[in-house]
């Protein structure tokens, strides 16, 4: 049961994303995307500092050795972010960061490809994670899951948006948002089979695991928060944060575990 619960978390953030990007406009994606910035934000903090990292840390594996795998977490994401290897941008035409006319068609058309390359690793390294936490403890899997789908979806339409703009057909940048999410599904496979026969690791994946959900809402979605606003909008952003922090909390209180 536990692989299946796997494939199931790791295929639905994929099919939401592309289900939804194929049922919308372009411009509502836009506006969809932009408010669940802080939606994500919240929930990836809130899972990585109140349920995976308590949970490595709980087990007996050395606290120095988890703070120096959370800090090899973090530098390694910068690095593969660097390399253009893990990509989490949610830019799309008229999103507020004063990027110059057609940002994003000159942006995808030098590197439309790099856009699907990337994503797919990063989805490849999410199906990882999942497997990991599942293999570790099914709630804290259920919660992880979430937090990925959570954040995997305006990552996605995001990236949708940034195809057409760079000239994909709306079938085409579906057809391959869809396989770039099936990398998840790989990934999550692959780490049960891998992962599965060295329980002894399972503090240090979660902590990694940790450094990604962080590494993403600090270095890229807290800074598209920090942008000068109006009271009103300042106060929505305040009330999708909170939401997130909030859903890991009820996820975690409705499965039934204290």
């Amino acid at each position: 049961m536990t692989l299946f619960y796997i494939v199931l978390a790791t295929f639905s953030g994929g099919l939401l994303s592309v289900l939804i990007a194929a049922s919308v406009t372009v411009s509502l994606l836009g506006r969809v995307v932009k408010h669940l910035v802080g939606l994500s934000t919240g929930v990836l903090l809130g899972t990585a500092l109140l349920h995976v990292l308590p949970e490595a840390f709980e087990s007996q594996a050395s606290p120095h050795a988890l703070f120096m795998t959370l800090l090899g977490g973090l530098m390694f994401f910068f690095l593969l972010e660097k390399a253009e290897l893990y990509r989490h941008t949610h830019h799309h035409e008229g999103d507020g960061h004063h990027h110059h006319h057609h940002f994003d068609v000159e942006q995808a058309g030098r590197g439309g490809l790099s856009v699907l390359v990337g994503d797919s690793i990063h989805n490849f390294c999410d199906g990882i994670i999942i497997a990991a936490a599942f293999l570790a403890d099914p709630h804290l899997g259920l919660v992880t899951s979430l937090a990925i789908i959570a954040h995997e979806i305006p990552q996605e339409v995001g990236d949708y948006i940034v195809l057409l703009n760079a000239g994909f057909s709306r079938g085409k940048a579906l057809l391959f948002n869809a396989i770039s999410g099936l990398a998840a599904v790989v990934g999550g496979v692959l780490g049960y089979f891998v992962v599965g026969p060295w329980e002894s690791l399972f503090p240090f994946l979660l902590v990694a695991a940790s450094s990604s959900f962080i590494y993403v809402a600090v270095a890229d979605l807290i800074p598209q928060l920090q942008r000068r606003l109006p009271l009103r909008e300042t106060w929505l952003q305040l009330l999708w944060l909170t939401a997130g922090l909030a859903i890991p909390l009820v996820v975690v209180a409705l499965s039934g575990k204290h």
